[in-house]
Order: structure tokens, then sequence, then C-alpha cells
């Protein structure tokens, strides 16, 4: 792969992480950060949160997207 070629993939890269970014900031002002099934262990001064139902959303979402475009 040449120089030209990688330099175009960390583009395309950066590009996806920004609109993902994008996307999970607007789930959170939506109130999706916490949804129903996500974990929280308090202890202290330790907090572990596990977004299992967040995470499945964005699976179930994923994958009806992907059929979408995807499909043959």
């Amino acid at each position: 792969m040449s120089l030209e070629g990688l330099g175009r993939l960390l583009i395309a890269g950066a590009i996806v992480l920004l609109v993902l970014g994008g996307i999970f900031l607007l789930l959170g002002r939506l109130g999706l950060d916490r949804l129903p099934g996500d974990l929280v262990f308090r202890r202290g001064n330790l907090t572990l949160y596990f977004p299992i139902g967040l995470m499945i959303l964005l699976s179930v979402v994923g994958t009806i997207l992907l059929n979408l475009f995807f499909r043959r």
C-alpha cells in the first residue's frame, strides 16, 4: 500500500470516528445513555458502568442498517 493510500485510509477512519462521536453525543442528549438493562456498580470512589442495553440497541439498529444497504 502506498503512502497516498494509507493517508486516504486514515482520513476515512477519522471521518467515521467523527460521525460516531456525534451520534453518541446526540444519543446522550436524547437520554439514551442510561437504558433499562444497563448495569451500574458503585462502591466508594469506584463506579463500573456496563451499557448492555445500549449495546443491544446499537446492535439491532446496526444489523438492520447493514441488511438494508448490503443485501443482495
